[in-house]
């Protein structure tokens, strides 16, 4: 299972409605242009495209997004054992990184918000 906010639930839902190739419940939901798997290359690129359309810095990439969502998650209780499931890394030790990061955030916000810090 993974948390969505009711906006992308809705968007999904219209992708399965609208989508012409059979989606099996086991499978990846987003697919190809001809049915099969959707290769990074193609999200990549419309990334790009997006980014320039959008006008965001270099830095808003897949890899970002993907740092964003395991941050947010660990941030508000996610546990790391999951998101290790999440991301698809073998180690908990590469997803232990996001440990690191929030800790900073905290520290950070300590920082800023105490009397004594």
């Amino acid at each position: 299972m993974v948390p969505l906010l009711p906006q992308v639930l809705e968007a999904v839902s219209q992708y399965q409605a609208l989508c012409p190739f059979h989606l099996e419940a086991d499978q990846p939901v987003f697919r190809g242009a001809k049915g099969g798997d959707l290769r990074p290359e193609i999200i990549q690129r419309q990334i790009r495209k997006l980014r320039s359309a959008l006008n965001l810095p270099e830095t808003a990439t897949p890899h970002a997004l993907r740092h964003s969502f395991a941050s947010h998650l660990l941030g508000n209780g996610g546990d790391l054992r999951t998101i290790q499931e999440l991301l698809g890394h073998a180690s908990l030790s590469t997803t232990q990184i996001y440990t690191a990061v929030d800790t900073n955030y905290l520290l950070d916000v300590y920082e800023r918000a105490h009397p004594r810090a």
